[in-house]
């Protein structure tokens, strides 16, 4: 069959590469050569799918239900592997990947080279966004706190403070090419310096958490997809979840005040400190506006404003 490239996936990595990096030319053949090698058979691939990557719905020769994931370089697919490796399947999606002897290297390449990890299949069109808002934050917050344990021996995992730095960076540019934002951009920057300054712990993270990205199971009644794995302290993991569904909160007139209350609520069901968690929130919120504003999603970038000026 055909490997099409959803719109959606096209528009996302166009704003991370706008010259482009010869990835998506390639992913159809990449997509053709990971079915052949594991003799997987294509239901469809998944549409809209996901921003950072080609996700296809087949199964595997014994006939069992599996997903085929192909990612870019950019999008870290080999830290998304170790990740769920560790996680082992609690809280977050399996790798069931089996390789023989025979074909091991010719997978290990493909793997390498294309960023192939084949998983469990999940309930791809059941996320517990599905669910009314606090069932939702409930769930997606139940399901975080499996996945924050230490990291493994010698891990190579990116630290929150080096991801924070490099956003850090692109956020003083915008606040230069971007005026109207100066001042939530210094706040954003010196909550962050102050939070680095005495990180409380050292855990494996998701990284890209947010209700969209837990999905129904069958083992499980709800597992986490699509990890970014960092390490470091737990409230910057929850601090994406605190603006889930930002365009209904902006939309109500008690938008501040429920925001306030979500962030007081999840950092006491998590036991995250609330000023450390409301820090996050502020730098995440603002560095996703800025960066919202710098690829032009005007609306976008006016939502994730506003809300960081709540905060």
């Amino acid at each position: 069959m055909a490997f099409e490239p959803p719109q959606r996936l096209v528009r996302a990595l166009g704003e991370t590469a706008p010259d482009g990096d010869g990835w998506l030319e390639k992913l159809p053949e990449a997509a053709e050569r990971a079915v052949a090698l594991r003799e997987l058979t294509v239901e469809r691939v998944q549409v809209p799918g996901g921003r950072s990557s080609l996700v296809v719905l087949v199964r595997r020769p014994d006939g069992s239900p599996a997903v085929l994931k192909l990612a870019p370089p950019r999008s870290r697919p080999g830290a998304e592997r170790a990740a769920l490796s560790h996680w082992g399947g609690l809280g977050a999606v399996q790798l069931v990947e089996n390789v023989t002897q025979d074909d091991a290297q010719d997978r290990a390449q493909d793997t390498a080279q294309d960023g192939v990890l084949l998983l469990e299949r999940l309930h791809p069109d059941v996320s517990v966004r599905s669910l009314p808002e606090a069932k939702a934050l409930l769930e997606a917050a139940g399901t975080l706190r499996r996945l924050w344990v230490e990291p493994p021996a010698g891990h190579v995992f990116e630290t929150v403070a080096e991801r924070t730095g490099r956003q850090a960076e692109a956020m003083r540019a915008g606040a230069g090419a971007f005026g109207e934002v100066a001042g939530l951009v210094d706040a954003a920057l010196g909550a962050r310096a102050e939070l680095l300054g005495s990180p409380p712990e050292g855990r494996l993270l998701h990284g890209t958490f947010r209700q969209s990205k837990v999905l129904a199971g069958e083992r499980m009644p709800w597992l986490a997809v699509g990890p970014d794995p960092v390490v470091g302290e737990s409230a910057f993991d929850l601090a994406r979840l605190v603006r889930d569904r930002v365009e209904d909160l902006i939309a109500s007139p008690s938008g501040a005040a429920t925001t306030r209350r979500r962030v007081k609520r999840l950092a006491e069901s998590l036991d995250v400190d609330q000023e450390r968690l409301r820090g996050w929130t502020l730098f995440r919120a603002v560095e996703s506006g800025v960066r919202a504003l710098r690829v032009g999603r005007p609306k976008d970038a006016e939502l994730l404003l506003e809300f960081a000026g709540w905060l």
